[in-house]
């Protein structure tokens, strides 16, 4: 049995799961996510759990298993208390800032850069150098982190660029530091 798998799903207050042959969607007080899952693995809701089943011990069965109970959870983790990834700017004259929903940034190219918001995701600016994406999908809220990381990715020589919160950029000695060693 998968250990992922065969874990309940906890369902809290204020969230309903609908499942209709193998659509699943999720309502919640942060929106609404709908995800088809393969028509062998079934869905079963049972004193405010949600309990995924496979019909049998065959690879297919026992990957997608484990796959879609996760996929699940992250719905209802999604649109009850929300996903959020958190980017940091490092450079000099690096700053971001927010006009009207889209976030603009200043790193270091002739032009600011604008960026809107896909639907369902928010972006907020805590000082002048972090960038919080928020959103119910776990998936869309990665995405357009990455999408944003993306512009300016962290160089290995100064360090400059986004990175995520948390993120460790390898450094590498210059031209300078090469010859001396």
């Amino acid at each position: 049995m998968s250990r992922v798998g065969k874990n309940p799903i906890p369902v809290p207050r204020g969230v309903e799961v609908k499942v209709d042959g193998s659509l699943v969607t999720v309502k919640g007080p942060k929106g609404e996510l709908s995800q088809q899952i393969d028509p062998d693995i079934k869905l079963a809701q049972e004193d405010g759990q949600l309990l995924v089943t496979r019909p049998s011990d065959q690879p297919r069965h026992r990957s997608m298993h484990g796959l879609y109970r996760t996929l699940v959870s992250n719905m209802v983790v999604g649109v009850s208390e929300g996903f959020s990834r958190t980017l940091e700017m490092h450079g000099v004259g690096y700053r971001a800032q927010m006009q009207g929903k889209n976030l603009v940034l200043n790193i270091g190219f002739s032009h600011p850069v604008e960026i809107p918001p896909p639907s369902n995701i928010d972006f907020e600016v805590d000082g002048t150098s972090k960038i919080i994406v928020k959103g119910a999908s776990k998936e869309q809220v990665g995405q357009t982190a990455a999408d944003i990381r993306k512009i300016r990715p962290p160089e290995p020589y100064k360090g400059k660029g986004i990175r995520y919160e948390g993120e460790y950029v390898r450094r590498k000695a210059g031209k300078a530091g090469k010859a001396a060693a």
